[in-house]
């Protein structure tokens, strides 16, 4: 309101002073064209000063109605999304998260950190923070009340499952300082995490869309649409095969994708492929063979056209009887785009393909979801499958001469393979896997790559976990007659629980410690384990120092 009433102070007095002068005061008088070009600038300005003071106003009366029902008690099924912003950036993504929340169908409320205390806390069953960090690693100003009267050591809560969006700039020393204080604070006060924190350096549109991913997940929404669209590049379908047939835990593919020829991508152990998914064909056919549309028509997609066919391949599917009459175009602008899908590369670059183990998901009626029925079910061999890589440094591994203790169950094999394959390519012989599923016969993944590492002595310790298997079936005799491999009965934290004397050695002599599969059962499963061999606080300190890192989903 303040940048309106001063332009509108400076036009007044412009004004006043035309009286007093003709044209020839000045000896190059603007021409009329410059006068335009003047007059055009002048209402773009103005213009974009009332969008920016409506966009405030929007926040400050959605910020209003929000403060109006703080006095309420969350309930069980609300889900409270609690800002801690800055400059701004971090409410209006707790908005974008609140209202893909409501999108989903579930009860959203946001809340400001500045007034949000220990009994609101308490009372939530689900949180998610959105968190900036300012300067060298301050929390933003708002957040100090907080700070002062909730983040204290005494304060439990056991029943809250929370997350936190951490913003950051990586450039500061302390990247996203406030956001890791507050994950850690959560996690001390007994809060179960709904996933991993996630970390978005100068708002970064691919890890904003592993916030949405995740969110999804942990809200039984995964097909809200993404924020951004993610920009992918043509890979080529080489090859697929199961690897589990028979399994009682759902079919498992590995999928060999090739890149655009001429291009070199570049990953490392870790990193994500984001995958944009497509609808079978046949059921984008019987879409348009109900409305009668030629799949051939080009439609516009905002500066681009795309024939319908591939449109709707890349949409989620509308009811026949609600697009009926619609043209193609009419049709096109009615679609919303699928969300891309996330999957942990089991490859590095070196090998000449990337790997992707997934499985295969199944709706409640019986059919595959879309993302993993495209992978796994009605991509062509040599068909065209959109993809990018997305560095994650939060899963990277250390230095090759650092211990590395890996573990994981089910398709998380795929990225502790990847952190294997990047060792031994560098000639790295001190790790050790953990490694659990349900049959030693069926189930377990990439068996050939992980036991032939075995033989050569490039994974130097391998303990096996089969729940419905009884001790050392499916272990070749070679391995369970030596001191390097061991067959367990029960689960993964089951043989790491059994071999603390070796975990604690190992963390001694310096080891990193990576986690990647289910966040439920196993990752907590996991964790408490952790903190059970080695202490809760040296657990603690191995997260601060980057040495117990998680991708787990």
């Amino acid at each position: 309101m303040l940048q309106a009433g001063i332009l509108f102070a400076l036009c007044l007095a412009a004004l006043a002073f035309i009286p007093l002068h003709d044209e020839s005061w000045w000896p190059g008088p603007p021409s009329a064209r410059q006068g335009w070009l003047a007059a055009l600038l002048l209402a773009a300005y103005v213009g974009a000063s009332v969008a920016r003071l409506w966009r405030t106003r929007r926040g400050e009366r959605a910020q209003a109605a929000s403060d109006a029902t703080d006095a309420r008690a969350p309930e069980a099924d609300e889900w409270l999304v609690i800002h801690a912003s800055q400059t701004g950036q971090a409410f209006e993504l707790a908005q974008r998260t609140a209202e893909s929340l409501r999108a989903a169908g579930l009860r959203a409320r946001l809340r400001d950190i500045a007034r949000l205390d220990a009994a609101t806390l308490t009372a939530a069953r689900q949180a998610l923070f959105v968190a900036s960090t300012t300067g060298e690693g301050d929390p933003p100003d708002p957040a100090a009340a907080f700070i002062r009267a909730a983040m204290r050591p005494d304060l439990a809560l056991p029943g809250l499952r929370y997350a936190v969006l951490a913003l950051g700039d990586r450039s500061y020393q302390n990247y996203c300082a406030f956001g890791h204080a507050l994950d850690q604070w959560l996690r001390g006060a007994g809060a179960s995490p709904l996933f991993d924190l996630v970390e978005v350096d100068n708002g970064d549109p691919a890890a904003l869309r592993h916030w949405q991913h995740h969110l999804g997940v942990a809200a039984g929404a995964p097909e809200l649409p993404d924020w951004s669209p993610a920009s992918y590049a043509p890979w080529t379908l080489a090859a697929r095969r199961e690897l589990n047939p028979g399994s009682v835990g759902g079919a498992v593919h590995e999928v060999r994708l090739s890149p655009p020829a001429g291009s070199h991508p570049q990953w490392r152990a870790g990193d994500i492929a984001e995958i944009g998914p497509r609808q079978a064909p046949s059921a984008v056919a019987a879409l348009l063979v109900a409305t009668g549309l030629d799949p051939a028509t080009q439609v516009r997609v905002g500066d681009a056209r795309a024939s319908l066919r591939d449109l709707l391949s890349r949409s989620h599917l509308p009811a026949a009887e609600d697009v009926q009459g619609l043209d193609a175009q009419a049709l096109a602008a009615r679609l919303q785009p699928l969300p891309h899908r996330e999957y942990s590369i089991a490859s590095v670059p070196g090998e000449g393909a990337l790997r992707l183990l997934l499985r295969r998901m199944l709706r409640p009626d019986g059919s595959p979801g879309v993302g993993s029925g495209w992978l796994c079910d009605h991509a062509p061999a040599g068909g065209m499958i959109d993809l990018r890589t997305r560095a994650n440094p939060g899963f990277r591994g250390p230095a090759t001469d650092v211990p590395l203790v890996l573990v994981g169950n089910g398709t998380g094999i795929a990225g502790l393979r990847a952190h294997l394959a990047e060792r031994v390519a560098a000639g790295g012989h001190r790790s050790w896997l953990l490694f659990g599923e349900r049959h030693a016969d069926r189930d377990f993944h990439l068996r050939e790559d992980i036991l032939q590492w075995l033989d050569d002595g490039a994974l130097a310790r391998l303990d096996l976990a089969f729940s419905r298997d009884g001790d050392g079936a499916g272990l070749p005799a070679s391995a369970a007659t030596g001191d390097n491999a061991a067959m367990h009965r029960g689960y993964v934290q089951d043989a790491l629980r059994t071999e603390a004397a070796r975990l604690r050695q190992w963390v001694d002599d310096g080891a990193t410690i990576l986690v990647c599969g289910s966040l439920k059962g196993m990752a907590p499963g996991v964790d408490a384990v952790l903190r059970e061999v080695l202490g809760k606080e040296r657990v603690e300190e191995l997260l601060v120092a980057g040495r117990y890192r998680r991708d787990v989903y």
